[in-house]
């Protein structure tokens, strides 16, 4: 079954691969490289099973003992910046991004010279004890398992910072990548969470608190394992994320620089380019809006944020920009001439909303009003969904909810009873 498994693995990262040398894409060669990981992971127990580690074997007894299979420390930088280059536009590999490899390469090193003293210099054992593989050492293991669980929490903090970005700047946040990275990042947790539990499983009967446990105990762990990774080669090879597509939108929206004056107060409001507004550097990562400083209640006094309130809703409404289904907050403030950052603070403290709740506020009222018309009862609820700005229905259903404390179906249903009254 492992072999089943490693096999299939394998063809994916094979087609990752070269569609990722074919379209350039990081996310794919990246996936590729950790799917890779995963097949050299379970290679051990596969063999193993087939009687590599038998005595009368030599040839393949030091293949196994001599060659790294299990790369723990290459295992978490590669999550980490598969889930950046999926979630940022401009990501791309720098210098000294090569440092978060350099423990699993010295690991590499160390391999090479424990190979070169034992089977050219000294022609014996020496460095490697010829009984267990070095991958399997407990402090290899250890040291492996902590640095996947640091770049995880890395990988998990960068989506969700990803996540107060879009909901900040797109009306159609629930469709940029959220769901495929969420799942990928819920699987790597899982197979923490299985290996934390086998070292500690092994860690108990080194104690002689549980029976001590043989080679074939861990036939559950690496099925489970290979289950979890070809979850991840099916679903990542099939998910192409559309978070690219949707962060060039705001490219496009970045309006020329210039100084423009806001009608509501006398202050000048910096209108440089959008894309200087949407993004900041941290650390190299053109990453992250300035929503995160939004909530300013004394950066107008509350008459002018009146005024720029009723402004806003009175464009969006009169314009029926809502129903521009990639409609971004670059757009709006665009035609309010302001930028995304002053205009930003005014949605989140004047409505008490991000920009992606609120301007599917507007979608679903448009939904509901179109619903009172009776001549519209005869048309799907996702056609008046469409029309009304949505772009997908788990999106509509999603926000119709949290809005109305309602599925829409029921509101449907509720609208015709009243109807037929």
């Amino acid at each position: 079954m492992l072999l089943l498994f490693f096999i299939a693995v394998l063809i994916y990262a094979l087609l990752l691969g070269l569609r990722g040398r074919r379209n350039d894409s990081m996310p794919d060669k990246l996936l590729a490289i950790f799917l890779v990981l995963c097949c050299l992971f379970i290679f051990p127990w596969m063999v193993g099973y087939a009687g590599w580690y038998d005595g009368n074997k030599g040839p393949y007894r030091n293949i196994l003992f001599y060659v790294p299979f299990q790369h723990q420390l290459i295992f978490g930088p590669v999550i980490y910046f598969y889930v950046k280059s999926l979630l940022n536009l401009r990501f791309g590999w720098r210098r000294k991004d090569w440092l978060h490899f350099v423990p699993g390469l010295l690991y590499l090193l160390w391999n090479l010279v424990v190979f070169v003293t034992d089977q050219w210099v000294l022609g014996r054992y020496f460095l490697m004890d010829g009984q267990t593989d070095p991958d399997f050492d407990t402090w290899y293991q250890v040291l492996g398992f902590v640095s996947m669980i640091f770049y995880l929490v890395l990988s998990i903090r960068y989506y969700y910072r990803y996540r107060r970005f879009a909901v900040q700047q797109l009306s159609f946040a629930d469709s940029v990548g959220f769901l495929w990275v969420r799942n990928f990042l819920f699987a790597f947790t899982a197979y923490l969470v299985l290996t934390g539990l086998q070292q500690l499983l092994g860690l108990l009967s080194d104690m002689g608190l549980i029976r001590e446990l043989e080679y074939g105990d861990a036939w559950w762990y690496y099925i489970v394992f290979s289950f979890i990774v070809y979850y991840i080669a099916i679903s990542g090879y099939n998910n192409s994320t559309e978070t690219k597509v949707a962060l060039r939108l705001l490219q496009q929206d970045a309006p020329p620089k210039q100084l423009g004056y806001t009608q509501a107060a006398a202050r000048p409001v910096n209108t440089d380019s959008f894309e200087t507004i949407a993004y900041e550097e941290m650390d190299g990562d053109i990453f992250e809006s300035n929503t995160e400083q939004a909530d300013d209640n004394n950066f107008l006094s509350a008459a002018e944020l009146e005024a720029w309130k009723e402004k806003t809703e009175r464009l969006i409404v009169t314009e029926a920009l809502f129903k521009n289904p990639e409609l971004t907050l670059g757009i709006l403030a665009k035609k309010l001439q302001t930028n995304a950052s002053f205009l930003s603070k005014v949605i989140n403290n004047g409505f008490g909303v991000n920009f992606n709740d609120f301007i599917n506020g507007f979608r679903v009222r448009e939904v509901k009003t179109l619903l009172a018309e009776p001549a519209n009862l005869n048309i799907t609820i996702m056609s008046l969904a469409y029309e009304a700005g949505f772009n997908s229905k788990a999106t509509f259903n999603r926000a119709f909810k949290k809005l109305t404390g309602q599925n829409p179906k029921d509101f449907l249903e509720d609208t015709k009873r009243k109807s037929n009254r």
